[in-house]
């Protein structure tokens, strides 16, 4: 358990995924409140039963659309309602369309824009004021090796999780002198639902969510004077 993290109130979009849940246990073992979200009341209901213990760690969550501005405006209020103050902010909530160019729509961009940069944008722009008010904070933006290279069939993901790591980079120089750190995580492949939509690769070669998840809390956990506000983590074997 760190110290550091202990008692921490901590908001987890997309936490019912196959790397979100592995992050909200992660955080709960170290003491930390979460407040969960994702889009099925019944699967944050059972991660909430999961994740409860004997030890009066504080458990929430609501079930929101993040690509609905509107149900991110109701989210954060309930969020508010429930907690005085965010020190944690996960932004893991994400969609992967597998497109070719010439087969992609508008719609396809836009909802895809919406769930993995807008509602991180909008998360990140409400939660860190209070996070520079204290002089604590952490915000961690769940990108991909898609932040930095361009794959076919993904030409719309590859685009947001490269917009992700702009928004990362930007908000670690205007946070920093405020010890709100900034980091933008970016995993290959995961054995996860989502990473079964990849296409030509063995999935029997992909990253392990909760070793990542053990990375994030570790990573993020240091109080003095180093960061790491950019971190790729790649596969040992890529096939």
């Amino acid at each position: 358990m760190n110290e550091n993290l202990k008692g921490k109130n901590c908001l987890i979009t997309g936490a019912t995924g196959g790397l979100g849940k592995e992050i909200a246990k992660e955080f709960v073992n170290n003491d930390c409140n979460v407040f969960l979200t994702g889009k099925d009341t019944k699967k944050l209901s059972s991660l909430k039963n999961e994740l409860e213990n004997d030890r009066g760690i504080k458990i929430h969550f609501k079930n929101a659309d993040l690509s609905n501005t509107h149900e991110i405006e109701k989210l954060i209020k309930e969020v508010r309602t429930s907690f005085s103050n965010i020190d944690i902010l996960v932004n893991c909530a994400g969609i992967f369309p597998v497109k070719l160019l010439s087969e992609s729509k508008i719609e396809d961009f836009e909802k895809c824009f919406n769930i993995n940069i807008k509602a991180a944008f909008i998360l990140c722009k409400e939660f860190s004021q209070e996070m520079v008010s204290k002089k604590w904070g952490r915000i961690v933006n769940i990108g991909s090796s898609s932040s930095y290279q361009g794959f076919t069939n993904t030409s719309i993901y590859c685009s947001s999780k490269h917009a992700l790591l702009g928004l990362s980079r930007s908000l670690h120089d205007e946070l920093k002198e405020y010890n709100v750190r900034t980091f933008c995580i970016s995993p290959g492949s995961i054995k996860t639902p989502m990473g079964k939509l990849v296409i030509g690769q063995n999935y029997e070669t992909f990253l392990n969510p909760k070793e990542i998840a053990e990375f994030i809390v570790y990573t993020i956990s240091f109080d003095n004077e180093m960061v790491s506000e950019e971190i790729r983590i790649n596969r040992m074997i890529q096939q």
